[in-house]
């Protein structure tokens, strides 16, 4: 088994990587765009409990339901293809990193908030030269989080037509001995889960030990 993976692997090397970095980037655009509203969304909602509740209620609800009925309620109204692969991505990827948006927020001391307001920042200031620096390591926690589940639903875009190692284990899948191109898809999407999630959590390290300097 393990030469016919390395075989089919060498034979198809090129067609592996262009799989991994297609997976890899409907992956990151997915974070990316989720990451881009959560965030300032948690900034704005912090406050606001009502909002706060209903959003966060929201986004668990999305979180609840299966990646393969989301894909298919998604491709009804934005058919088949990539993009509706990374607007599933986004979704799922929204309720971790508010998640940690908010309680990076809530964990910063009052003391502090109220010091950046005693010598007369405003709003906008006390956000981007307080909130944010303090806030930036949990939240890009919920960011490792989002992106290795996105991943994962990234494999399953393959129904769709999105391309991505999720191709490979679809052909293994329907091929009569195909144990060894299911490998070869697995391995990819493993390694990169981990290697994402490695280098994630040592930024998150860095960002957090820079700021308690």
């Amino acid at each position: 088994m393990i030469t016919e993976v390395f075989k089919y692997m060498s034979l198809n090397s090129n067609y592996i990587l262009s799989q991994f970095i297609r997976h890899f980037l409907i992956s990151i655009y997915g974070v990316l765009f989720a990451a881009i509203i959560a965030i300032p969304l948690g900034f704005f909602i912090s406050k606001r409990k009502m909002l706060n509740s209903t959003i966060v209620g929201f986004a668990n609800v999305l979180q609840t339901i299966p990646s393969l009925a989301m894909l298919s309620v998604l491709m009804i109204g934005l058919g088949i293809g990539t993009n509706t692969v990374v607007f599933a991505v986004f979704l799922y990827s929204l309720l971790p990193i508010l998640k940690n948006t908010l309680a990076a927020i809530k964990s910063i001391p009052n003391s502090v908030k109220d010091a950046a307001k005693g010598v007369g920042m405003s709003k906008f200031q006390r956000i981007i030269k307080v909130k944010l620096p303090l806030s930036i390591s949990v939240i890009m926690g919920g960011i490792r989080n989002a992106l290795v589940v996105a991943i994962g639903v990234t494999a399953i875009g393959t129904f769709l037509g999105a391309g991505g190692l999720g191709d490979i284990i679809s052909k293994g899948i329907n091929a009569s001995n195909g144990g060894p191109i299911i490998i070869s898809g697995v391995i990819p999407v493993v390694i990169m889960a981990v290697v994402s999630d490695i280098s994630l959590s040592f930024i998150e390290k860095k960002l957090s030990y820079r700021y308690k300097k």
